[in-house]
């Protein structure tokens, strides 16, 4: 599966960061929103600067080794629509996995309800109980993809 809009998503959404730091959710964070390296590790406040180039390997093999699996844990269908499929993993990157298992959006797409699933989107919009304008755009970059 090629995960490049996906990828894009996330580079857009997320932003990139060269030195660690602690992100919304308190998590210390490196590159492309990345937590964790691909050995395994936890990022952590005092690893090394990172290039984009590694940054972009990361993010890539997070999305092939972490989120497209849990996805399509949740979503066998996906695999045969990777505009769709790239959209929820990009979702799954920014809020996780367990998130999607446990959502009405799950439902929705394994149902092939895609109008029901771009409205279950648009519920994850808010940070701290406001609509936040970068989650908001997020959203609806995804529910582009499931058109």
């Amino acid at each position: 599966m090629n995960l490049a809009l996906a990828a894009e998503m996330c580079k857009r959404f997320e932003g990139f960061r060269s030195k660690p730091y602690l992100c919304p959710a308190n998590v210390a964070t490196i590159g492309y929103g990345s937590t964790y390296y691909a050995n395994g590790v936890k990022v952590t406040l005092n690893d090394p600067p990172t290039t984009q180039e590694e940054a972009h390997v990361l993010l890539m093999h997070e999305l092939g080794h972490t989120y497209l699996p849990g996805v399509l844990r949740n979503c066998p269908g996906l695999i045969l629509d990777e505009r769709k499929c790239n959209a929820i993993v990009d979702f799954a990157y920014n809020l996780g996995t367990g998130r999607l298992q446990t959502s009405t959006l799950k439902r929705k797409i394994n149902a092939n309800d895609w109008e029901g699933a771009k409205e279950q989107l648009m519920l994850w919009t808010k940070g701290g109980g406001k609509v936040l304008p970068g989650l908001l755009k997020r959203r609806k970059a995804e529910c582009t993809l499931l058109d």
